[in-house]
C-alpha cells in the first residue's frame, strides 16, 4: 500500500433527528463474537526514550517493533533524511532539545493520561468492519507527534494519529497555526474525533478510494455519502455532526433546506458538471457554502451532505443490498434513480 500523509476531516457532536437517520430498517450488527482487539501503541513515548537512551540503541528498539512506520516517520513526517543514515540523529537532537518539543509533549501526556477510551471505540469500529467485511486485514494502530503536520497517516500494514491535532478546540497551539488549520477546522481538534478520523481514513485512502474518473459532481456527492454511510454502519453510535463536521447549527439548517439545496443543484444544472473550480465549493471545508442562505449561515460541504441523504435514502429503499454491495457499485447515476431522492423542506 502507498504511503498517505493527510489532515483528516474533523467533526463535532450532535443529535439530530430528522427522518434523514441512516439504517431506519436495518438491524444494529452484533459484534459481540468478533475476536478483535485494539491497543492503540505509544510510538510517542518509545521516541521520546531516544531523548535519554544511546540513540543506536533505541532506533534499532523502534525498527524492531514499528516497521516501515519508523521509517516513514524519520523520512516523510519529520523529514530529518533517510532512516538508513544516522546523520538525521542530529536533527532529533536539536527537536528533543527546544521548548517547543517539551510544551508539546506535556500538553499530549495532560490530554492523554491514557488511550482507554480510543482503544475501546477502535475495538468497537473494527469489529463492524470485520462484520461486513471479514477477510479485511486490519492495521496496526500507532499514536505519534505530527508535528502538526497532518491528524492521520496510513501506510503499509498501519495507521498512525497524530496526537497534536486532537488536544481540544482550545489548545494554546491552534490560535499559531490558523494560517494552516482556521478556527473552524480546529474547533474539530478533539479527542472525541479519534475514532472517527481513523475509520474516514481507513475508507477514503484504503478500502474505497476514489476514481479519478469520477468527475462530475454527481459522482462525487455520491462517492462521499457512500463514504459516510460506511460511517454510520461502522461507527453506529456516533453523532452526525461528528461523522461530517458540522456545527448544531448547521446541521440544522440543512434538515430546514434540505429540499432549497436539492432545487438549487438542479436548477443550476450542477450534478453534471465537471469543471472543479465550479463544484470545490460543494465539496471542501469551508466556514459555510457561498451563494446560498443568509448572512453566512449556510453549512459547507453542501454536496457532500446532499450526497449522503441519497445514499441513505437508497439504502432505506433497497434493504437487500448489503454494505460490500454499495461499496462496490460504482453507478452514482443508478444509485441517485433508484433512491427517489425527493427531499422537502419541514418548514412548508
Amino acid at each position: 500500500m502507498p504511503y498517505s500523509c493527510k489532515t483528516s476531516v474533523i467533526y463535532v457532536s450532535f443529535i439530530f433527528s430528522l427522518a434523514l437517520t441512516a439504517c431506519r430498517h436495518r438491524d444494529k450488527a452484533d459484534v459481540s463474537h468478533i475476536p478483535v482487539t485494539v491497543k492503540i501503541e505509544h510510538f510517542d513515548k518509545d521516541f521520546d526514550l531516544m531523548r535519554t537512551q544511546p540513540m543506536d540503541q533505541q532506533a534499532g528498539v523502534l525498527y524492531t517493533k514499528y516497521g516501515k512506520f519508523y521509517q516513514d516517520f524519520i523520512e516523510r513526517i519529520l523529514k530529518a533524511g533517510s532512516a538508513r543514515d544516522t546523520a538525521y540523529y542530529a536533527v532529533l537532537r536539536q527537536v528533543f532539545a527546544g521548548k517547543a518539543y517539551t510544551d508539546l509533549k506535556h500538553d499530549v501526556d495532560a490530554a492523554f493520561p491514557n488511550m482507554d477510551k480510543q482503544n475501546a471505540e477502535l475495538t468497537d469500529a473494527f469489529k463492524h468492519i470485520k462484520y461486513y467485511f471479514p477477510k479485511k486485514s486490519l492495521p496496526k494502530v500507532y499514536a505519534y507527534f505530527s508535528g502538526f503536520q497532518a491528524q492521520t497517516t496510513i501506510g503499509d500494514g498501519y495507521f498512525g494519529i497524530g496526537l497534536d491535532l486532537f488536544l481540544g478546540a482550545n489548545s494554546r497551539f491552534y490560535p499559531a497555526l490558523v494560517q494552516s488549520f482556521p478556527h473552524y477546522i480546529s474547533r474539530r481538534f478533539t479527542p472525541d474525533n479519534i475514532t472517527p478520523r481513523v475509520v474516514e481514513g481507513m475508507a477514503r485512502e484504503d478500502m474505497f478510494p476514489e476514481n479519478d474518473k469520477d468527475n462530475t459532481l454527481l459522482d462525487k456527492m455520491v462517492y462521499n455519502g457512500k463514504i459516510l454511510y460506511f460511517m454510520d454502519q461502522i461507527l453506529p453510535e456516533v453523532p452526525d455532526s461528528t461523522k461530517i463536521g458540522y456545527t448544531k447549527a448547521q446541521l440544522k439548517w440543512c434538515g430546514d433546506y434540505q429540499a432549497s439545496i436539492w432545487g438549487y443543484f438542479l436548477e443550476e444544472n450542477l450534478l453534471y458538471e465537471t469543471d472543479y473550480q465550479k463544484i470545490q465549493k460543494f465539496l471542501t471545508e469551508a466556514p459555510f457554502t457561498p451563494g446560498l442562505g443568509d448572512n453566512n449561515e449556510s453549512a459547507p460541504k453542501l454536496g457532500i451532505w446532499a450526497g449522503w441523504q441519497i445514499v441513505r435514502a437508497y439504502m432505506d429503499k433497497h434493504p437487500e443490498v448489503t454494505l460490500p454491495q454499495l461499496m462496490a457499485d460504482h453507478n452514482a447515476q443508478k444509485i441517485l434513480n433508484e433512491s427517489k431522492y425527493r427531499p422537502k423542506n419541514p418548514k412548508e
